[in-house]
C-alpha cells in the first residue's frame, strides 16, 4: 500500500466485500464471476453492461447489488419515448419565485440501473454519456454534480433483437466491463423454481451492515492504494497496443480502456487479499474490460464465433509477460 492508504483495515475490506458478495450470491444462484463483476465495477468506480437474453437474470443482479448496499437506488426502464430530461432533469419554472428550478432525474442516485439501455433511442442514450464519465450533468447551462459512489448498472438485450438500438461506441467505452449471464445449469434451475414459486427472494435482501456510502467510499479507496509495479503498468499498455495493431481487428483499446483495466486489476488483487497486482489480474479481465470495444476486421467472423475474444486471446500468448526482478 502507498502511505496515502485509507483507514479501513485490511480484515475490514476482507469482511464488507465478503458479505456484500454472499448477499448477491444469494439471489443469484450460479453465477459467482457475474457477481464478482459487478462489484469489481463498483469498487473500481467503473460501470457495467450485462448483455444477454431476456430471462437469465440480469435485472436481478442489478437489483440484488443495488439491495446489498445501503445507498440511493434508481431504476430507469429504457423505452423507445424515454426523453433525455427523464434521465437527466430538467428546468421548471416556478412562478411563486418567478425562475427556473432544476427538478433531479433518476440519474442522481449512487445505484442506477440502467434496464435494456438499448432499447431506447441514440438521443436519450446519451444523456448517459457525461454522467458516466465525469459523474455530472449539464442542464441548460448548469452543471450538477452526481452523488459518489456513482455506478451505472446497465442491461441489454442481443442486438439481434427485434426493437433495440446499437451503443455507439463511445458509450461502450465508458462501460469498464461486459458480462454475459448465461443459462443457469440444471440444479440451479430447477432450484430457482421451487424457490421463487412462493416468494421473491429480493424480498428478503437485506443491505449489509454498515455497508452505506461511506464505507463504499472507503472501499475504493482501498482498492485504489493497491501497488501495480512499473513493469505491469508497461504490459498492460503492451496488451492495449497490440490491439490497435492487430489485423483482425478494425477498433483497438481506448486509453481509457487501459487505465479502466488496470483499475478493475486492482479490486481483483484486493478481493483475492492482496495489495498487490500480479500479471494473470490483468489477463484475468482482459475481456470482460477489453472485448466490447473493440470492433472486428471486415471479414474476420469468417474466422470464427467470437473474432474479438479469439484475437484478445492471441495477444495474451503472444505479449511478453514481465517478470518479478529480485532485489
Amino acid at each position: 500500500m502507498t502511505d496515502n492508504s485509507p483507514l479501513i483495515t485490511a480484515e475490514q475490506f476482507a469482511a464488507q466485500t465478503s458479505a456484500i458478495l454472499t448477499s448477491v450470491g444469494e439471489v443469484i444462484d450460479g453465477k459467482p464471476d457475474a457477481v464478482r463483476s459487478a462489484l469489481i465495477c463498483l469498487l473500481a468506480e467503473g460501470h457495467l453492461l450485462i448483455e444477454d437474453v431476456p430471462g437469465v437474470g440480469k435485472t436481478m443482479l442489478a437489483r440484488a447489488l443495488a439491495a446489498s448496499v445501503d445507498a440511493t437506488v434508481r431504476r430507469i426502464q429504457f423505452t423507445p419515448d424515454l426523453l433525455p430530461g427523464d434521465v437527466t432533469g430538467v428546468s421548471v419554472y416556478n412562478p411563486v419565485d418567478r425562475e427556473f428550478e432544476f427538478k433531479r432525474g433518476a440519474i442522481f442516485a449512487h445505484i442506477v440501473i440502467a434496464d435494456e439501455i438499448n432499447r431506447s433511442s441514440p438521443k436519450t442514450q446519451s444523456a448517459l454519456l457525461e454522467a458516466m464519465e465525469e459523474r455530472q450533468v449539464t442542464v441548460d447551462g448548469s452543471t450538477h454534480a452526481l452523488p459518489s459512489p456513482f455506478l451505472v448498472v446497465a442491461t441489454q438485450n442481443p442486438l439481434e433483437m427485434e426493437g433495440t438500438y446499437a451503443l455507439p461506441e463511445a458509450q461502450r467505452d465508458r462501460f469498464m466491463m461486459r458480462i454475459s449471464m448465461g443459462y443457469p445449469d440444471a440444479a440451479a434451475e430447477a432450484l430457482m423454481i421451487r424457490q421463487r414459486d412462493v416468494v421473491n427472494p429480493l424480498a428478503a435482501v437485506a443491505a449489509v451492515a454498515d455497508a452505506d456510502a461511506d464505507t463504499i467510499s472507503q472501499l475504493i479507496a482501498w482498492a485504489r492504494a493497491v501497488h501495480v509495479a512499473p513493469a505491469l503498468e508497461e504490459y498492460t499498455v503492451a496488451l492495449a497496443q497490440a490491439t490497435r495493431s492487430d489485423p483482425s481487428l478494425h477498433l483497438g483499446a481506448s486509453p481509457r480502456a487501459t487505465l479502466q483495466l488496470i483499475r478493475a486489476a486492482k479490486v481483483w488483487a484486493a478481493l483475492d487479499g492482496r495489495d498487490f497486482v500480479i500479471p494473470d489480474d490483468v489477463t484475468a479481465l482482459l475481456i470482460p474490460v477489453f472485448a466490447h470495444r473493440l470492433l472486428p476486421a471486415r471479414g474476420a467472423h469468417r474466422a470464427g464465433a467470437q473474432p474479438v475474444e479469439t484475437a484478445l486471446a492471441h495477444i495474451v500468448e503472444r505479449v511478453r509477460v514481465p517478470v518479478a526482478s529480485r532485489v
